[in-house]
Protein backbone atom coordinates (compact mmCIF):
# COMPACT_ATOMS: atom_id res chain seq x y z
CA UNK A 1 0.00 0.00 0.00
CA UNK A 2 0.96 3.58 -0.80
CA UNK A 3 2.24 5.20 2.09
CA UNK A 4 0.20 8.80 2.40
CA UNK A 5 0.82 12.01 3.88
CA UNK A 6 -1.05 15.15 4.26
CA UNK A 7 0.58 18.83 4.63
CA UNK A 8 3.88 20.05 4.13
CA UNK A 9 7.06 20.78 5.99
CA UNK A 10 6.52 23.94 8.24
CA UNK A 11 2.68 24.99 7.02
CA UNK A 12 -0.94 24.38 8.58
CA UNK A 13 -2.40 24.94 5.44
CA UNK A 14 -5.35 23.04 4.47
CA UNK A 15 -4.41 19.61 2.56
CA UNK A 16 -6.45 16.72 1.37
CA UNK A 17 -4.26 13.39 1.58
CA UNK A 18 -1.52 12.46 -1.34
CA UNK A 19 0.69 10.35 -1.99
CA UNK A 20 4.46 10.03 -1.22
CA UNK A 21 5.13 8.66 -4.71
CA UNK A 22 3.44 9.25 -8.11
CA UNK A 23 3.13 8.20 -11.91
CA UNK A 24 4.47 9.97 -14.50
CA UNK A 25 6.08 10.00 -18.07
CA UNK A 26 9.79 10.89 -17.85
CA UNK A 27 13.12 11.16 -19.61
CA UNK A 28 16.19 9.48 -19.18
CA UNK A 29 18.07 11.57 -21.85
CA UNK A 30 17.47 12.99 -24.75
CA UNK A 31 16.72 11.45 -27.89
CA UNK A 32 13.42 10.07 -29.57
CA UNK A 33 9.52 9.47 -28.68
CA UNK A 34 10.80 6.42 -27.06
CA UNK A 35 12.84 7.90 -24.28
CA UNK A 36 9.45 8.99 -22.75
CA UNK A 37 8.54 6.09 -20.39
CA UNK A 38 6.41 5.96 -16.98
CA UNK A 39 7.85 5.97 -13.77
CA UNK A 40 6.90 5.45 -10.29
CA UNK A 41 8.71 8.89 -8.59
CA UNK A 42 8.61 11.06 -5.19
CA UNK A 43 5.18 13.68 -5.32
CA UNK A 44 6.42 17.11 -5.08
CA UNK A 45 6.44 19.05 -1.35
CA UNK A 46 4.88 21.87 -1.78
CA UNK A 47 6.92 25.20 -0.15
CA UNK A 48 6.71 28.79 0.34
CA UNK A 49 3.03 30.31 -1.80
CA UNK A 50 2.93 27.03 -4.10
CA UNK A 51 -0.28 25.46 -4.74
CA UNK A 52 -0.35 21.76 -5.05
CA UNK A 53 -2.40 20.33 -7.52
CA UNK A 54 -3.77 16.89 -8.50
CA UNK A 55 -3.29 16.49 -12.29
CA UNK A 56 -5.75 15.29 -14.37
CA UNK A 57 -4.51 16.28 -17.67
CA UNK A 58 -1.46 18.42 -19.15
CA UNK A 59 -1.32 20.23 -22.64
CA UNK A 60 1.46 18.74 -25.37
CA UNK A 61 3.28 21.85 -26.86
CA UNK A 62 5.66 21.50 -30.00
CA UNK A 63 8.58 23.11 -27.57
CA UNK A 64 7.96 19.83 -25.26
CA UNK A 65 8.88 17.70 -27.89
CA UNK A 66 11.63 19.66 -29.35
CA UNK A 67 13.30 19.48 -25.57
CA UNK A 68 13.01 15.40 -25.64
CA UNK A 69 15.13 15.81 -28.83
CA UNK A 70 17.68 17.13 -27.19
CA UNK A 71 16.84 20.77 -28.53
CA UNK A 72 14.57 23.46 -26.99
CA UNK A 73 15.59 24.52 -23.31
CA UNK A 74 17.07 20.87 -22.77
CA UNK A 75 20.38 22.11 -21.98
CA UNK A 76 18.95 23.39 -18.82
CA UNK A 77 17.66 20.27 -17.55
CA UNK A 78 18.92 20.20 -14.37
CA UNK A 79 19.24 16.30 -14.45
CA UNK A 80 17.16 13.08 -15.28
CA UNK A 81 15.00 11.62 -14.97
CA UNK A 82 12.96 14.64 -15.93
CA UNK A 83 9.26 15.06 -16.08
CA UNK A 84 8.69 17.40 -19.58
CA UNK A 85 5.21 19.53 -19.56
CA UNK A 86 4.38 23.34 -19.13
CA UNK A 87 0.44 22.72 -19.23
CA UNK A 88 -1.64 21.42 -16.68
CA UNK A 89 -5.04 21.14 -15.20
CA UNK A 90 -6.48 19.45 -12.46
CA UNK A 91 -7.58 19.97 -8.33
CA UNK A 92 -6.06 21.71 -5.68
CA UNK A 93 -5.06 19.32 -2.72
CA UNK A 94 -2.72 21.89 -0.93
CA UNK A 95 -2.48 25.61 -0.51
CA UNK A 96 -0.17 28.11 1.16
CA UNK A 97 -2.29 29.27 3.69
CA UNK A 98 -6.02 28.68 4.76
CA UNK A 99 -7.14 32.46 4.07
CA UNK A 100 -5.45 31.63 0.09
CA UNK A 101 -7.57 32.88 -3.03
CA UNK A 102 -7.72 29.00 -4.02
CA UNK A 103 -8.81 26.47 -1.72
CA UNK A 104 -8.48 22.97 -1.60
CA UNK A 105 -11.02 21.15 -4.04
CA UNK A 106 -11.17 24.14 -7.01
CA UNK A 107 -10.60 22.95 -9.93
CA UNK A 108 -7.61 25.32 -11.94
CA UNK A 109 -4.99 25.09 -14.27
CA UNK A 110 -1.75 26.95 -14.90
CA UNK A 111 1.45 26.61 -16.61
CA UNK A 112 5.09 25.16 -14.87
CA UNK A 113 8.50 26.88 -15.02
CA UNK A 114 10.23 24.40 -17.25
CA UNK A 115 13.15 23.46 -16.79
CA UNK A 116 13.66 25.03 -13.66
CA UNK A 117 12.01 22.44 -12.36
CA UNK A 118 9.59 19.51 -13.29
CA UNK A 119 6.92 19.70 -15.50
CA UNK A 120 3.21 18.52 -15.50
CA UNK A 121 3.24 14.99 -17.18
CA UNK A 122 2.91 14.20 -13.87
CA UNK A 123 0.02 12.74 -11.08
CA UNK A 124 1.41 15.98 -8.95
CA UNK A 125 2.60 19.44 -9.51
CA UNK A 126 3.43 22.24 -6.91
CA UNK A 127 3.50 25.29 -8.62
CA UNK A 128 3.74 29.06 -7.34
CA UNK A 129 0.23 30.20 -6.99
CA UNK A 130 0.67 33.38 -9.64
CA UNK A 131 0.68 30.69 -11.80
CA UNK A 132 -2.46 29.18 -11.48
CA UNK A 133 -5.85 29.83 -12.41
CA UNK A 134 -9.13 28.63 -11.78
CA UNK A 135 -10.16 26.80 -14.85
CA UNK A 136 -13.12 27.92 -17.12
CA UNK A 137 -16.23 26.72 -15.66
CA UNK A 138 -17.17 25.80 -19.67
CA UNK A 139 -14.63 23.77 -19.81
CA UNK A 140 -13.58 20.43 -18.83
CA UNK A 141 -10.28 19.62 -17.12
CA UNK A 142 -9.42 18.03 -19.99
CA UNK A 143 -10.12 21.09 -22.25
CA UNK A 144 -8.45 23.12 -19.68
CA UNK A 145 -4.93 21.34 -19.56
CA UNK A 146 -4.77 22.66 -23.48
CA UNK A 147 -4.82 26.15 -23.04
CA UNK A 148 -2.39 27.70 -20.74
CA UNK A 149 0.86 28.16 -22.84
CA UNK A 150 -0.70 28.43 -26.33
CA UNK A 151 -3.01 31.24 -24.92
CA UNK A 152 -0.97 33.12 -22.87
CA UNK A 153 1.24 33.17 -25.94
CA UNK A 154 -0.95 33.87 -28.53
CA UNK A 155 -2.35 36.63 -25.95
CA UNK A 156 1.46 37.64 -25.43
CA UNK A 157 2.26 38.22 -29.64
CA UNK A 158 -1.06 39.41 -30.48
CA UNK A 159 -2.35 41.99 -27.85
CA UNK A 160 0.83 42.77 -25.81
CA UNK A 161 3.13 43.31 -28.68
CA UNK A 162 1.06 44.05 -31.95
CA UNK A 163 -1.90 45.49 -29.48
CA UNK A 164 -4.46 44.35 -31.82
CA UNK A 165 -7.16 47.03 -32.61
CA UNK A 166 -9.99 47.92 -35.04
CA UNK A 167 -9.17 47.77 -38.62
CA UNK A 168 -5.54 46.40 -38.70
CA UNK A 169 -3.80 44.22 -40.80
CA UNK A 170 -2.98 41.60 -39.54
CA UNK A 171 -1.25 37.91 -41.10
CA UNK A 172 -1.10 34.54 -38.73
CA UNK A 173 0.96 31.72 -39.81
CA UNK A 174 0.14 28.39 -38.84
CA UNK A 175 -2.94 29.59 -37.68
CA UNK A 176 -4.51 26.21 -37.49
CA UNK A 177 -2.22 25.11 -34.43
CA UNK A 178 -2.20 25.19 -30.51
CA UNK A 179 -0.65 28.95 -30.86
CA UNK A 180 -2.77 29.70 -33.80
CA UNK A 181 -6.02 29.03 -33.51
CA UNK A 182 -6.10 31.27 -30.25
CA UNK A 183 -4.37 34.10 -31.80
CA UNK A 184 -6.88 34.65 -34.72
CA UNK A 185 -9.26 34.44 -32.21
CA UNK A 186 -7.91 37.07 -30.31
CA UNK A 187 -7.08 39.86 -33.03
CA UNK A 188 -10.32 38.98 -34.28
CA UNK A 189 -11.89 39.56 -31.30
CA UNK A 190 -9.97 42.89 -31.02
CA UNK A 191 -11.15 43.94 -34.46
CA UNK A 192 -8.37 43.52 -36.34
CA UNK A 193 -8.46 42.08 -39.85
CA UNK A 194 -6.77 38.54 -40.31
CA UNK A 195 -5.33 36.70 -42.86
CA UNK A 196 -4.70 33.16 -42.01
CA UNK A 197 -2.90 30.95 -43.56
CA UNK A 198 -3.43 26.81 -43.37
CA UNK A 199 -3.86 23.65 -44.75
CA UNK A 200 -6.90 22.69 -47.07
CA UNK A 201 -9.17 20.98 -44.58
CA UNK A 202 -8.44 23.70 -42.10
CA UNK A 203 -10.06 26.37 -44.13
CA UNK A 204 -13.52 26.90 -43.31
CA UNK A 205 -12.78 26.19 -39.97
CA UNK A 206 -10.36 29.48 -39.41
CA UNK A 207 -12.91 31.96 -41.17
CA UNK A 208 -15.44 30.07 -38.10
CA UNK A 209 -12.68 31.47 -35.88
CA UNK A 210 -12.69 35.13 -36.81
CA UNK A 211 -9.90 35.00 -39.81
CA UNK A 212 -11.46 37.42 -42.69
CA UNK A 213 -9.37 35.58 -45.23
CA UNK A 214 -7.84 32.04 -45.39
CA UNK A 215 -4.42 31.53 -47.36
CA UNK A 216 -4.10 27.64 -47.90
CA UNK A 217 0.65 27.82 -48.58
CA UNK A 218 0.40 24.30 -49.77
CA UNK A 219 -1.34 26.03 -52.94
CA UNK A 220 -0.61 29.77 -53.07
CA UNK A 221 2.21 31.61 -51.95
CA UNK A 222 1.28 33.97 -49.76
CA UNK A 223 4.01 36.67 -50.37
CA UNK A 224 2.46 37.22 -53.98
CA UNK A 225 -1.48 37.47 -52.63
CA UNK A 226 -0.61 40.39 -49.92
CA UNK A 227 1.07 43.91 -49.23
CA UNK A 228 1.03 46.53 -46.69
CA UNK A 229 0.21 44.60 -43.61
CA UNK A 230 0.74 45.93 -40.23
CA UNK A 231 1.72 42.75 -38.22
CA UNK A 232 2.91 39.50 -39.38
CA UNK A 233 2.32 37.13 -35.99
CA UNK A 234 5.32 34.31 -37.65
CA UNK A 235 4.92 30.74 -35.91
CA UNK A 236 6.76 29.37 -38.58
CA UNK A 237 10.13 31.08 -39.22
CA UNK A 238 12.01 29.54 -41.83
CA UNK A 239 11.23 26.13 -40.61
CA UNK A 240 9.77 25.50 -44.14
CA UNK A 241 10.09 27.54 -47.67
CA UNK A 242 11.81 30.40 -46.37
CA UNK A 243 8.14 31.63 -44.29
CA UNK A 244 10.36 33.91 -42.50
CA UNK A 245 12.26 35.95 -44.50
CA UNK A 246 9.16 36.11 -47.10
CA UNK A 247 7.26 37.22 -44.82
CA UNK A 248 9.24 40.79 -44.88
CA UNK A 249 7.86 41.32 -47.92
CA UNK A 250 4.02 41.61 -47.32
CA UNK A 251 4.58 44.66 -44.45
CA UNK A 252 4.08 48.08 -45.07
CA UNK A 253 7.00 50.23 -44.01
CA UNK A 254 7.66 50.03 -40.55
CA UNK A 255 5.20 47.37 -40.44
CA UNK A 256 6.03 44.57 -37.30
CA UNK A 257 7.01 41.10 -37.41
CA UNK A 258 6.59 39.18 -34.01
CA UNK A 259 8.77 35.55 -34.53
CA UNK A 260 8.33 33.30 -31.74
CA UNK A 261 10.19 29.84 -33.23
CA UNK A 262 13.85 31.89 -32.67
CA UNK A 263 16.04 28.60 -33.83
CA UNK A 264 14.52 28.37 -37.31
CA UNK A 265 15.61 31.77 -38.25
CA UNK A 266 18.57 33.19 -36.75
CA UNK A 267 19.39 36.10 -38.74
CA UNK A 268 15.35 37.55 -38.26
CA UNK A 269 16.38 40.57 -36.17
CA UNK A 270 19.03 41.80 -39.30
CA UNK A 271 17.09 40.74 -41.90
CA UNK A 272 14.14 42.54 -40.34
CA UNK A 273 16.09 46.04 -39.77
CA UNK A 274 17.63 45.97 -43.34
CA UNK A 275 14.17 45.28 -44.44
CA UNK A 276 13.02 48.73 -42.51
CA UNK A 277 10.91 46.64 -40.22
CA UNK A 278 10.51 46.48 -36.92
CA UNK A 279 10.93 43.05 -35.35
CA UNK A 280 10.61 41.25 -32.24
CA UNK A 281 11.24 37.51 -30.72
CA UNK A 282 8.38 36.84 -27.61
CA UNK A 283 8.95 34.18 -24.73
CA UNK A 284 5.93 33.39 -22.83
CA UNK A 285 5.13 34.11 -19.27
CA UNK A 286 2.94 32.10 -16.62
CA UNK A 287 0.91 34.21 -15.69
CA UNK A 288 -2.39 33.72 -13.82
CA UNK A 289 -3.70 37.20 -14.26
CA UNK A 290 -3.90 36.57 -18.27
CA UNK A 291 -5.18 33.56 -17.76
CA UNK A 292 -8.51 34.88 -15.59
CA UNK A 293 -8.86 37.16 -18.17
CA UNK A 294 -8.46 34.47 -21.25
CA UNK A 295 -10.68 31.81 -18.96
CA UNK A 296 -13.75 35.20 -18.83
CA UNK A 297 -13.53 35.17 -22.79
CA UNK A 298 -13.65 31.42 -23.28
CA UNK A 299 -16.55 31.49 -20.84
CA UNK A 300 -18.17 34.13 -22.67
CA UNK A 301 -17.86 32.27 -25.89
CA UNK A 302 -15.69 34.91 -27.15
CA UNK A 303 -12.92 32.03 -27.47
CA UNK A 304 -12.89 28.35 -28.01
CA UNK A 305 -10.30 25.72 -27.42
CA UNK A 306 -10.20 23.07 -30.15
CA UNK A 307 -8.45 19.50 -28.48
CA UNK A 308 -7.38 17.75 -31.48
CA UNK A 309 -6.83 13.94 -29.75
CA UNK A 310 -6.22 13.31 -26.11
CA UNK A 311 -3.20 10.45 -25.33
CA UNK A 312 -3.21 8.61 -21.88
CA UNK A 313 0.00 8.63 -20.03
CA UNK A 314 1.12 5.97 -21.34
CA UNK A 315 1.28 6.81 -25.02
CA UNK A 316 3.35 10.22 -24.56
CA UNK A 317 5.77 8.67 -26.66
CA UNK A 318 2.68 8.56 -29.19
CA UNK A 319 1.84 12.39 -28.75
CA UNK A 320 4.89 13.48 -29.34
CA UNK A 321 5.28 11.92 -32.70
CA UNK A 322 2.10 13.18 -33.53
CA UNK A 323 3.02 16.60 -32.65
CA UNK A 324 6.20 16.43 -34.75
CA UNK A 325 4.22 15.63 -37.63
CA UNK A 326 3.11 19.16 -37.77
CA UNK A 327 -0.71 18.95 -38.68
CA UNK A 328 -2.36 19.44 -35.48
CA UNK A 329 -5.41 21.23 -35.14
CA UNK A 330 -5.47 23.06 -31.76
CA UNK A 331 -3.78 21.26 -28.84
CA UNK A 332 -3.21 17.72 -28.24
CA UNK A 333 -3.65 16.34 -24.17
CA UNK A 334 -2.09 13.92 -21.72
CA UNK A 335 -4.63 12.15 -20.24
CA UNK A 336 -3.02 11.74 -16.49
CA UNK A 337 -5.85 11.29 -13.79
CA UNK A 338 -8.87 9.10 -14.01
CA UNK A 339 -11.79 11.44 -14.05
CA UNK A 340 -14.31 12.48 -12.47
CA UNK A 341 -11.84 12.81 -8.74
Amino acid sequence: MIEQWSGSSGTSSPTLTHPKTMRASVIAETGSPDVLTVAEVASPLRVNAEVLVKVAAAGINPIDAKTRAGKGVSAAIPGFPYILGYDFAGVVVETPFAGHPLSVGDEVYGMMSVPRGDGSYAEYVSAPSLQVARKPKTLSLTEAAAVPLAALTAWGMVVDLAKAHEGQRMLIHAASGGVGHFAVQFAAYFGARVTATGSSRNQSWLRELGATSVIDYSAVAFDEQLSDLDVVIDLVGNAHSSTGSRSLKVLRPGGLIINAPTGSWPEFEEEAAAAGMRATTFKVAPDASTLAVISRLIDSGDVRVHVDEVFPLAEAAAAHRAIEGGHTRGKLVLQIGELPF
